[in-house]
């Protein structure tokens, strides 16, 4: 049997996410990078013993790439189902990360689906095809960007459940390290101080702030044998910054607190 895929649950999102499956009311997750909304999917899809199929969103991902395209097979042209479509009919949780990424028209292809219709259509085909009843749409995004055009419109907001993910406290961010890991206590307490600091440092300007998943990174490096305070540089500081002011500023607190 595959084991679950770790999840440490914060507040009541199982139970609220639970209750929008048996509802088939479409579920959005807001957060920050790095706070377990795509850990917390694939959990719950085990849990529910149901398919996912994640789409990673980008600037570049069109409606298109989510309902599928004709391909040139040979010397005729076949349909291709993208994987939206694939979720529709085999009543699949279909994942989309990030989606203020995506372009406009993939909100636009999504609507049907979040709504009483519970349909997509295919307009490249001139098909429309109903949600098998196990299908469920799934969205996270992140409203931190510092970008008005990477916003979810409220009229398309207002079609979800939504839940704000937030970094764990620290004892529990704590026991994540460990069981992920299988770092020593002291040493996960120590990193997960280092991420509450660099955190509050609102001064700094840093456009995304410690994650959970650095400090996963880091405690792997330590447990694996990396010293510690490189691990740190290049598993936390490194990633968060390329101005070298910071950096710099960033390597010797962690140095003081590792």
């Amino acid at each position: 049997m595959i084991q679950a895929p770790y999840y440490h649950q914060i507040g009541k999102e199982i139970e609220v996410f639970e209750h929008s499956y048996t509802n088939k009311i479409p579920f959005l997750i807001k957060g920050p990078t790095g706070t377990g909304k795509s850990r917390f999917i694939e959990h719950m899809a085990h849990k529910l013993n149901k398919k996912i199929i994640t789409i990673s969103c980008h600037e570049e991902t069109s409606s298109t790439d989510l309902i599928g395209r004709f391909i040139i097979k040979g010397s005729e042209a076949i349909w291709l189902d993208g994987p939206l479509t694939t979720a529709v009919k085999e009543g699949a949780i279909i994942y989309l990360d990030e989606i203020a990424e995506a372009r406009p028209d993939v909100i636009v292809a999504i609507h049907s689906l979040t709504d009483h219709r519970r349909e997509l259509y295919i307009d490249k085909l001139g098909e429309t095809v109903k949600a098998h009843k196990d299908f469920m749409l799934v969205a996270s995004f992140n409203p931190g960007y510092q970008r008005g055009f990477k916003e979810l419109k409220p009229s398309t907001r207002q079609r979800f459940v939504a839940m704000t993910f937030d970094y764990p406290n620290e004892k529990i961010e704590t026991e994540i390290l460990v069981n992920e890991t299988e770092i020593e206590i002291g040493i996960a307490k120590k990193l997960v101080n280092i991420a509450v600091k660099i955190r509050n440092l609102t001064e700094l300007g840093l456009t995304e702030t410690v994650s959970t998943r650095l400090l996963v990174d880091a405690a792997k490096l330590i447990h694996s044998g990396l010293p510690k305070r490189l691990s740190v540089e290049v598993a936390i500081v490194e990633p968060l910054t390329d101005d070298l002011e910071i950096i710099e500023a960033l390597r010797d607190l962690c140095n003081l607190m590792i």
